[in-house]
């Protein structure tokens, strides 16, 4: 039998042609395809989420400081009467009062002495930011909903920055109030656009352990605020310390695109195939059938409900939306008035300011991880419920226990706390996973904004013990009891692909298809 020929050798130009040719950069690792089509391109979570994640968080520590400076700003500061045998400093026959410094030198109550008949302004400045994070939380989530993540996100950040150092600067005391309403308007609209940044790109696989560990920032800088106070005593130079930090937002301007899930639900297809390129290349996804397949995923969404712009009254047209909304609002109005109300009615009981603070902020980290599990094995729907029901038992049991030692009042009120720090990190990750995409930052606003309601009743409700011991905690007990009922209502949210449009959002969980494993 003949044997074949041999092929001749290439040519050396040909060989030396082929060898010369550039080698790809990295190999294509393949996304799983999911009914998300964003997800679909990047992936459920990979480096550049990561890094997202790393580069946003940084502006939760400010969130912290800013929300609750005031406990140090406005820290208490005895005033002793100087005139001989006349000890009540606010009486008529006082001619001459001095501030006890020892502990702090300044604060806004000596700055500006806010003490007798005016005692009550240095808890008015308080509400006044409560007030301000409360329409800040739902401005910029309009904001961001009409004009974009990117935009509402900077604005708020920077916005922060210059209006955090003009109050150091402060010489009136309405001054100081105009300015730390605008601090807590910049800082409101942070909290709610820069988790709806970063839970729009993420898969459902992570969504829930990223959502919750975004919490734990906010706990870091509560607890924070007792080193800087401990080693700052003179109020300017302190908030200037929680705002200096700030500058660092500067690297957002490159760092932080605009969401590729907002761009192509309202209907900038080219614009979201650029950022999931960009992703998928940092992702080593594969980029080449990216806008073939966003095209279709967009034409599949036009037909079946046009392009539109969302809005807060979007909220309440259908019926189950509707529903899911007063249901969502009412949990976050629980765990604002719980978590803010208990943490002061702690600090009530009296001891080491410094100490106090920083056990009750850093009682929110374990917190926040034990949400962690539970919402990957239980669910989101069960934690808040057994998290509302753990700080029921907790206030409501005090309720019985009033007049018992301080040792068990204490910890029955900080039982009722620590069910509040798992339900915190979960009414963001609820929240964001049950509104549609189209008003989810309206929908995370107006939550936010009634949560911020919570926080202004809470220092209400601490001085109903005044009339009565029982009352403070029994009102926070109802409350929590409603939530937990309130939540029954609600659909689960674990491994489902977010919703997009308005008519998602209606018919979503109303069936129970199979999450996503």
């Amino acid at each position: 039998m003949a044997k074949e020929p041999k092929e001749p050798p290439p040519p050396p130009a040909a060989a030396a042609a082929a060898a010369a040719q550039p080698k790809p950069k990295y190999e294509p690792r393949p996304v799983e395809k999911v009914k998300d089509p964003i997800i679909s391109q990047i992936g459920d979570f990979r480096r550049y989420q990561l890094f997202f994640f790393f580069i946003v968080v940084l502006c939760k520590f400010g969130t912290g400081w800013h929300t609750l400076a005031h406990i140090f700003l406005a820290a208490p500061t005895p005033l002793k009467c100087l005139t001989p045998n006349v000890t009540d400093a606010c009486s008529k026959d006082c001619n001459q009062t001095e501030f006890n410094t020892t502990v702090f030198k300044t604060t806004i109550i000596t700055e500006w002495n806010l003490t007798c008949d005016k005692q009550s302004l240095a808890s008015l400045s308080q509400s006044i930011v409560m007030l301000g994070i409360m329409i800040g939380g739902m401005s910029f989530g309009m904001i961001a909903d009409r004009w974009g993540r990117r935009p509402a996100f900077l604005l708020c950040c920077f916005m922060q920055l210059f209006t955090g150092l003009i109050v150091c600067a402060s010489p009136y005391f309405w001054f100081y109030c105009l300015f730390r309403f605008l601090v807590a308007v910049a800082t409101g609209g942070t909290m709610t656009v820069s988790f709806v940044l970063l839970m729009e790109i993420i898969g459902p696989k992570k969504r829930e352990l990223i959502g919750i560990l975004y919490q734990i920032p906010f706990n870091i800088g509560h607890a924070s605020l007792s080193l800087f106070a401990f080693y700052i005593r003179e109020w300017r130079w302190f908030q200037f310390s929680v705002t200096i930090f700030s500058v660092i937002f500067v690297i957002y301007i490159w760092l932080v695109p605009e969401s590729p899930r907002w761009l192509f639900t309202t209907g900038r297809v080219d614009k979201s195939v650029k950022v999931l390129e960009r992703i998928a290349r940092h992702n080593r996804a594969p980029t080449d059938t990216i806008k073939q397949e966003m095209e279709a995923a967009h034409q599949v969404l036009a037909s079946r409900q046009p392009t539109k712009k969302g809005n807060v009254v979007d909220l309440f047209r259908t019926p189950y939306m509707r529903l899911k909304t007063i249901c969502m609002a009412n949990d976050w109005l629980v765990v604002c008035m719980v978590y803010y109300g208990t943490a002061q009615y702690i600090a009530k009981l009296g001891g080491d300011i410094f100490l106090n603070v920083l056990i009750a902020a850093l009682l929110g980290i374990p917190g926040t991880l034990l949400c962690v599990v539970l919402t990957k094995y239980l669910g989101r729907k069960m934690t808040m419920m057994l998290s509302n029901g753990l700080s029921a038992c907790g206030l409501l049991l005090l309720v019985f226990l009033y007049k018992s030692t301080q040792l068990v009042q204490v910890m029955c009120a900080t039982l009722g706390l620590f069910g509040a720090s798992i339900t915190f990190p979960n009414v963001y990750l609820y929240g964001a996973e049950l509104f549609p995409t189209v008003v989810r930052s309206n929908g995370m606003g107006l939550c936010s904004m009634v949560g911020r309601i919570g926080g202004l009743l809470a220092p209400m409700i601490c001085e109903l013990d005044s009339y009565g011991a029982w009352i403070t905690p029994l009102v926070f007990g109802v409350f929590s009891v409603l939530a937990m009922l309130g939540t029954i209502f609600l659909p689960e949210t674990r491994g489902m692909p977010l919703p997009e449009t308005l008519e998602d959002g209606e018919s979503f969980g109303r069936k129970s298809p199979k999450a996503q494993s």
